[in-house]
């Protein structure tokens, strides 16, 4: 069984991060291993560390009996790591073949609220799988209804359209496709690319909408438009170079990343191949 990874530092986004992993665990039909990274921290002593350590023990074993009842094909598994936190769960994840990296990040007050640690993006950038990022701020009674799956003319912008459909079917979603132009000339090429997109969803039997933008800023338009709908959820790539996607994520990617107050879906296009081509 290769189970879905979560990363948790027992903060309430970590913890909202586990509930929605559960339910993509379920139609994964697969098993979550619930990881908790213990860092080195020169201020404390052997024995702190070990208690540390024994508290974060204690804490995911009550979390695995909490949400085990609600796995319905796999059981949920924890385990301790020592090293940095994004390596050491894109190592797991690559060892276990796992579908998806689910975390939780911590919010923050003022000016930094609206900026993720550099502990999730470096998550991102060195993860083999595609990665599910959960603001603490997020409001997890709001079910996952509306995806936006920003397309544009770029050779990689449809491979994002697999994975937000299997995340519109774990969560019953409707999929709000943003044709996104920034050229006159690229017109005709984007309403073809729409096109395609919108047979893959309909033959999929999801349920989705289409529109146009023109864009300058394409962070900005995508988060504003996302803002529009009530979204809850944004499907991005990094759309970059092969050999740069592990260490950039990209000027787009970035901002996106950074900056949205829903949950973001990212994805390196190499690790899914073509979708929607």
């Amino acid at each position: 069984m290769k189970p879905v990874i979560v990363g948790t530092d027992f903060s309430k986004g970590s913890y909202v991060a586990l509930e929605i992993a559960v339910d993509i665990a379920n139609q994964f039909k697969t098993g979550i291993k619930l990881l908790w990274v213990k860092k080195e921290k020169k201020l404390l002593s052997n024995d702190q560390m070990e208690l540390t350590a024994h508290l974060a023990e204690e804490k995911l074993q009550q979390l695995c009996s909490k949400y085990q009842p609600n796995m319905k094909h796999g059981t949920i598994e924890w385990g301790i790591l020592s090293g940095k936190v994004a390596t050491c769960l894109s190592e797991e994840a690559r060892k276990e073949e796992s579908p998806m990296i689910v975390i939780g990040t911590n919010g923050a007050s003022g000016f930094e609220k609206y900026w993720m640690g550099s502990t999730a993006v470096r998550i991102l950038q060195e993860a083999p799988c595609p990665t599910l990022t959960i603001r603490e701020g997020y409001n997890f009674h709001k079910k996952l209804d509306n995806i936006v799956v920003p397309i544009r003319v770029n050779a990689n912008s449809r491979q994002k359209v697999g994975p937000a459909a299997q995340m519109a079917r774990i969560f019953g979603s409707k999929v709000f496709i943003l044709g996104l132009l920034e050229s006159a000339e690229d017109a005709m090429t984007l309403r073809t690319y729409l096109k395609q997109v919108e047979e893959f969803f309909a033959k999929e039997g999801i349920e989705y909408n289409c529109c146009g933008r023109k864009y300058q800023n394409y962070s900005k338009t995508v988060l504003d438009y996302a803002a529009s709908i009530d979204a809850d959820l944004v499907v991005i790539n990094t759309e970059q170079d092969r050999l740069l996607a592990r260490l950039f994520l990209g000027t787009n990617a970035q901002q996106i990343v950074h900056k949205s107050q829903i949950p973001v879906l990212c994805i390196h296009p190499e690790d899914i191949g073509d979708i929607a081509r």
